[in-house]
């Protein structure tokens, strides 16, 4: 592939990590944005070269039906992401506490409002093939699903991976346009 093409894919990259990595996965990439998914309370230290209006923090658990003291995914939540995320068409990084849950379920629904013709099973199936732990929180998915009039394809393309390898934490990948 020509450099050329090569930086046009790679500018446009969403990178997924846990907390625990944002600061090196910034670095590594020279990412200028990052859409944080955590619990109140979470601390969370913006990285150096990231301005604080590329930096939007969403607050809710990785949970898919209300439970007592926890805060549910909403619609509002994906909404607000999604809207981040299409400010500016270039390389973002999103992460939740654990990089496996909802960072991969919000970064699958980026990806699939990025790329609207992109078949939902074959970017599911990448998703895959790019982080064996994944495993996209389902409430996140329906609700982008519904937001992005998806019509039920991006939660039975997720459905169709099954749940990720059991972990502590995912390892750090960038998932990226179709070619």
């Amino acid at each position: 592939m020509p450099r050329a093409g090569l930086d046009a894919i790679l500018s446009r990259m969403i990178h997924v990590c846990p907390l625990a990595h944002i600061s090196s996965t910034v670095s590594a990439h020279g990412l200028r944005r990052v859409l944080s998914l955590v619990a109140v309370g979470t601390e969370i230290e913006r990285p150096a070269g990231v301005a604080p209006s590329n930096h939007l923090t969403l607050y809710f658990h990785d949970i898919v039906e209300p439970l007592e003291g926890y805060t549910l995914p909403a619609a509002d939540h994906v909404a607000e992401a999604l809207d981040f995320a299409a400010r500016d068409k270039g390389a973002i990084l999103v992460h939740c506490y654990a990089g496996v849950s909802r960072s991969t379920a919000m970064a699958y629904a980026i990806a699939c409002a990025r790329e609207p013709d992109r078949d939902e099973a074959e970017l599911a199936e990448t998703l895959r093939r790019l982080s064996a732990t994944a495993t996209p929180n389902g409430l996140i998915v329906r609700l982008a699903d519904e937001a992005l009039g998806r019509d039920g394809r991006m939660v039975r393309a997720i459905e169709a991976i099954g749940r990720g390898a059991d972990c502590y934490e995912g390892a750090p990948f960038a998932l990226g346009p179709a070619r």
